[in-house]
């Protein structure tokens, strides 16, 4: 698998580490990267976390702007002026910054949840309410994207 998927809920130990989710730090060995590249989330109490793939995204969204445009000058700061690379130590530990723990709110527990090229790093309770709201606005996407289906579909469609 060359994707973060699933979610896994982690505990902190007493040295404020914790383990990376063995399939997530499978995906990173398979991507080439060696730790764990992390930056706090631009519109989310999480930390988005990964490794040449999101580099990579970033990079993209960075470039595509004008060299010397406040808006690339705003998004490196913002995306690189925060982020930091882990170090994943042989059991599979990092350590989080005290500011990633601050942004995500984390204290004694995390969520790691997969998003495909990344993930992301949550305080387990504020994933739970994230998920909820995300899946209903899913449930009424899928319902707007089913009625407008069956209004595109021919009249003699439609009566099979």
């Amino acid at each position: 698998m060359d994707r973060f998927v699933s979610h896994h809920v982690l505990h902190l130990d007493a040295k404020g580490r914790v383990s990376v989710p063995a399939a997530f730090r499978a995906v990173l060995a398979g991507d080439g990267f060696d730790g764990l590249y992390c930056h706090p989330a631009l519109d989310r109490p999480a930390v988005d976390a990964g490794g040449n793939a999101l580099l990579a995204e970033i990079e993209a969204l960075i470039t595509g702007f004008s060299p010397y445009s406040e808006e690339r000058e705003q998004f490196s700061l913002a995306l690189f002026g925060t982020s930091e690379t882990l170090k994943i130590d042989g059991e599979g530990r990092v350590v989080l910054t005290e500011a990633h723990k601050a942004h995500a709110g984390i204290k004694d527990a995390v969520i790691f949840v997969g998003l495909g090229h990344k993930f992301r790093i949550w305080e387990p309770d504020r994933f739970r309410v994230k998920l909820a709201e995300a899946t209903d606005k899913v449930r009424a996407f899928k319902a707007d994207l089913g009625a407008q289906a069956a209004a595109a579909k021919p009249l003699g469609a439609r009566e099979r």
